[in-house]
C-alpha cells in the first residue's frame, strides 16, 4: 500500500516540533519506493519547483559544494572547523546522519535543534506549505528535496558567512545541484549505487562531475585514473581550474597514535604542520582537500587561513569516522561502506595496541559482501552480524552465512539489534581488545547510541 495518504495528511498540518520534522521527513522516505522516478531530462525539477516556491534561497549562498563516494562528510566538517576558527558563520549541510535526524544541519559548529529547535522547525514550515502543493504532481519532490530545501531556507535566514553542502548521491542529479559554489569539490571515486551511477568508474566520475560550473575552480582528491580524465574533460570544457590532491597540493602523515596525528599540508603558498585530533592518513587527505577548498574559494587571506587551519584543525571533531569511543577496551565506530574507506579502517585500527579484535558489522543493502566482508573479517578474532537499519541493511543472517562459509574457524554470531549488539560483545571485552563497529553510517550510530551520551 502507498504511503502517500500519510505523507499529505503530514504536510497539510503546521509543523509545531523537530518531532513533527521528523516524522514528516521520514513518510517522505517511507514513500520513496512506490514514486515514480523523473526521467533525467526531469529529475531536478521536483526540486527546483520546492526551491522556486520558497524563493530559491541558494541564490544567495555563498557555498563550498562537495561531492565523493566516500569522504566527503568529513570534508565538509574539516572546512566548518577551519571557517569557524577564522569566526566566520558557517551552515553546514551533510547526510546521512548518524544518531538525529537534526545532525544533518549545523550553524556555527552546533547541531540546529540541540537546545534550541525553533530555528529548524521555522526552516521546515516555510517549506512545508509549498511540499504539500506539490504532493500531487506527476513527479513530486521527495525526503532529500524536502531536507535541502530546509537546509536552503534555514541558512538564508541565519545570514551565514558560509554554507558547506554536501552531496546526497552523485552529483549531476543531485537536488543540491542547483547551488553555483564559490568552488567544486570531489574527495573520492568508487564502484557505489551501481543501480543509480553506472557501473563504471568512468560513469560514476561523470555523475560526480556534473556539480562542475563554468568557471568555478575545482578541487578533487586521489581519484583513480580514468576517473580523473572524465573529471579533466569536464573542468576543460567549463574552463574550471582543477586542483589535485598529491599535485598541487598534499598531505603528508608525520606521525600517529591513539591521540591523532601530526600531520604536514601543503597547498601552494601554504606550508603547515600541525596535529589532528583523528586516526587514519585518509582523513589527513581530506583536511588537505578542505585547506584546498578555502583557499580557492577565496574566503581568507593565507596567513589568516594558515591560523585557521592549525587551530581548526587540532580541534576538529569527527563522529563515526575512526571514532575511538572508549579505550580500556578498545571501542571504535566508523561508517566505513566501501572497499577503500574499509582498507583505510583497517590500516588506522593497527595504531591501537589490543590483544583481540572483535568486529560488529551490519552492512546496507546493495554492498558487495565479496568485498567488504574479507576486509573486516580478515584480522578478526570474533564477529557479530547486526541489523543497524530496518530498512536500509542486509539481513544479518546473510553477513553471517557468507563469513562462516569463507572463515569456518572465525567464531559468528547474529544479533539482529543494533545497540544489544554493541552491549553484548563489550561486556565479556577484556581490558586489552578491541572492538570495531562499522560496515555502515548506521553501524557507527548505533555505537555511538550506546556509548555517548
Amino acid at each position: 500500500m502507498s504511503a502517500q495518504p500519510s505523507v499529505a495528511a503530514l504536510a497539510a498540518e503546521p509543523l509545531r516540533s523537530t518531532g513533527d520534522v521528523v516524522r514528516l521527513f521520514e513518510a517522505l522516505a517511507a514513500a520513496e519506493p512506490f514514486r515514480r522516478r523523473p526521467p533525467d531530462a526531469l529529475a531536478l525539477q521536483p526540486a527546483g519547483e520546492l526551491f522556486a516556491r520558497i524563493g530559491d534561497p541558494q541564490r544567495t549562498l555563498r557555498c563550498i559544494h562537495i561531492a565523493g563516494s566516500k569522504g566527503k562528510g568529513s570534508t565538509a566538517l574539516l572546512c566548518e572547523a577551519i571557517l569557524g576558527a577564522a569566526d566566520l558563520r558557517v551552515g553546514t549541510f551533510t547526510s546521512p546522519h548518524l544518531q538525529r535526524w537534526t545532525e544533518r544541519y549545523r550553524i556555527g559548529g552546533r547541531e540546529v535543534g540541540e537546545g534550541d529547535e525553533g530555528e529548524l522547525v521555522a526552516a521546515a514550515e516555510r517549506v512545508r506549505p509549498h511540499l504539500a502543493a506539490l504532493l500531487g504532481a506527476p513527479h513530486p519532490p521527495g525526503c532529500f528535496d524536502f531536507a535541502t530545501a530546509i537546509a536552503f531556507s534555514l541558512f538564508e535566514h541565519a545570514r551565514v558567512d558560509v554554507a558547506v553542502i554536501e552531496v546526497g548521491l552523485g552529483g549531476r542529479l543531485d537536488p543540491t545541484n542547483v547551488v553555483h559554489p564559490l568552488v567544486s569539490c570531489i574527495t573520492s571515486i568508487e564502484l557505489e549505487h551501481t543501480d543509480r551511477l553506472g557501473n563504471t568508474l568512468a560513469a560514476i566520475a561523470g555523475e560526480k562531475a556534473g556539480i562542475i560550473k563554468p568557471w568555478v575552480p575545482v578541487v578533487i582528491g586521489d581519484l583513480p585514473r580514468e576517473a580523473v580524465a572524465v573529471v579533466e574533460e569536464r573542468t576543460t570544457r567549463c574552463a574550471a581550474p582543477l586542483h589535485r590532491l598529491g599535485i598541487e597540493f598534499a598531505a603528508e602523515v608525520k606521525r600517529t597514535s591513539a591521540e591523532g596525528m601530526a600531520v604536514h599540508l601543503d597547498c601552494g603558498p601554504l606550508a603547515l604542520d600541525l596535529t589532528m585530533p583523528v586516526l587514519g592518513p585518509h582523513l589527513a587527505g581530506n583536511a588537505a582537500l578542505a585547506l584546498a577548498c578555502i583557499r580557492h574559494a577565496d574566503l581568507l587571506p593565507i596567513a589568516q587561513l594558515a591560523d585557521a587551519a592549525r587551530r581548526g584543525l587540532a580541534r576538529a571533531v569527527l563522529p563515526g569516522r575512526t571514532e575511538i569511543l572508549r579505550r580500556s577496551p578498545w571501542v571504535v565506530a566508523d561508517g566505513a561502506h566501501t572497499e577503500t574507506s574499509a582498507r583505510a579502517l583497517m590500516r588506522s585500527l593497527e595504531v591501537l595496541d589490543c590483544r583481540e579484535r572483535h568486529m560488529v558489522v551490519s552492512i546496507s543493502s546493495g554492498k558487495d559482501l565479496a568485498t567488504l566482508l574479507p576486509i573486516l573479517a580478515s584480522k578478526a578474532s570474533s564477529l557479530v552480524a547486526t541489523r543497524a537499519d530496518r530498512q536500509r541493511s542486509l539481513e544479518p543472517v546473510a553477513i553471517a552465512d557468507w563469513v562462516r562459509q569463507r572463515f569456518p574457524d572465525l567464531p559468528v554470531r547474529v544479533i539482529e539489534d543494533p545497540e544489544q549488539a554493541v552491549r553484548d560483545t563489550l561486556i565479556d571485552l577484556p581490558p586489552d581488545s578491541l572492538m570495531c563497529v562499522t560496515g555502515s553510517v548506521y553501524a557507527a550510530g548505533a555505537a555511538r547510541a550506546v556509548l555517548v551520551a
